[in-house]
């Protein structure tokens, strides 16, 4: 699980908020330009089964649509994988979930097909493999899956529609009402050693819609920031800054666990609380890092083309496309 995103934020996080690896045994060692690099060793803590466990374990909640009860169970679930990696101070957001609507951009023409890539070697699939990407070329992007297979079936507008969900599984699993209840964010924090008042933010959007698994947006995301989050919070790592790992809720519906967020924390920022106890419930903010639909790197499909220059059909007429060949394999993630 070495892709260039997660090597950059590893990179971010761990430089800006210096990390020190103290060692089981007890003392720090400081880090020096010949010593071992920490933000190395960070990285090789990351483990792409455990990604996928935890992505996996987000499918169960289908669509993690915003007032649902699914919605109210995977926020549950998360607290608790958090809780698991050792932190003891997970927060939660409340807030009112505003009145649900559907936007629905336009869907993929009828003449257009997407059709399988050309196998670059390793095992493949994804979740969604076999049902195609309903979202391949369309307006607004939704995860049906993550892989080099980008879907075999034109888009049925699965968004909108859930009979459109070929998958009686998953058309059961989101069938549940909307309920007017209190919506949560969640999130859990590495405080810092040196520089508690100041913080990173790393989040991502745990919701999603449109009748499926959300698994790429945002399941990818999600499952990146609890795994960086596993490795943020091993005993032996410590930073100088604090680091917030979030996950929002209600991305969907108009950013409304961010703007929540925002309007509960912001003025609480860098403010000692008690007074001399060296704790600091919001520290300033410095910067945020947010993972949106991590599963695809290199933009849409790419159109299929015959030896003629000319774009290929299949047997409907339909255009066809491909992933890119540049596609990472990290995004080759089978989470059935």
């Amino acid at each position: 699980m070495r892709s260039i995103r997660l090597v950059y934020l590893i990179g971010v996080a761990a430089t800006a908020a210096v990390v020190t690896l103290t060692a089981q045994g007890g003392g720090q060692t400081p880090q020096t330009p010949a010593a071992d690099d920490p933000v190395q060793k960070l990285v090789d803590q990351l483990e792409l089964e455990k990604y996928k466990a935890t992505l996996k374990g987000l499918t169960q909640f289908g669509d993690r649509r915003q007032g649902t009860q699914r919605n109210r169970d995977a926020v549950d679930w998360i607290q608790k994988q958090l809780e698991s990696y050792g932190y003891t101070n997970a927060e939660r957001i409340q807030y009112d979930p505003p009145v649900p609507t559907r936007e629905c951009g336009p869907s993929v023409p009828a003449s257009v097909v997407v059709a399988p890539p050309p196998r670059q070697g390793g095992a493949g699939g994804a979740a969604g493999a076999g049902r195609g990407n309903a979202n391949a070329g369309r307006g607004r992007a939704t995860g049906s899956g993550g892989s080099r297979l980008v879907g075999n079936i034109a888009a049925t507008g699965v968004n909108c529609d859930p009979m459109a969900q070929p998958d009686e599984r998953i058309r059961a699993l989101d069938s549940g009402p909307f309920i007017n209840k209190p919506v949560h964010d969640v999130y859990v924090t590495k405080i810092g050693t040196k520089y508690p008042n100041e913080m990173y933010i790393v989040g991502a959007h745990m919701d999603g819609h449109g009748y499926n698994e959300a698994v790429n947006d945002d399941g990818s995301g999600t499952a990146l920031v609890m795994e960086l989050a596993r490795v943020f919070g091993a005993a032996n790592v410590q930073t100088e800054r604090s680091i917030r790992f979030a996950l929002w809720n209600g991305e969907e519906g108009g950013l409304n666990g961010a703007r929540a967020y925002v309007a509960q924390r912001q003025a609480m920022q860098g403010i000692e609380n008690p007074k001399g106890s060296g704790k600091y419930p919001e520290p300033k903010w410095i910067a945020m890092i947010q993972h949106d639909m991590m599963m695809w790197d290199h933009g849409m499909p790419q159109p299929v083309m015959g030896a003629d220059g000319k774009q290929q059909v299949d047997g409907r007429g339909r255009l066809m496309f491909m992933a890119p060949k540049g596609q990472r394999p990290e995004a080759d993630v089978n989470v059935e």
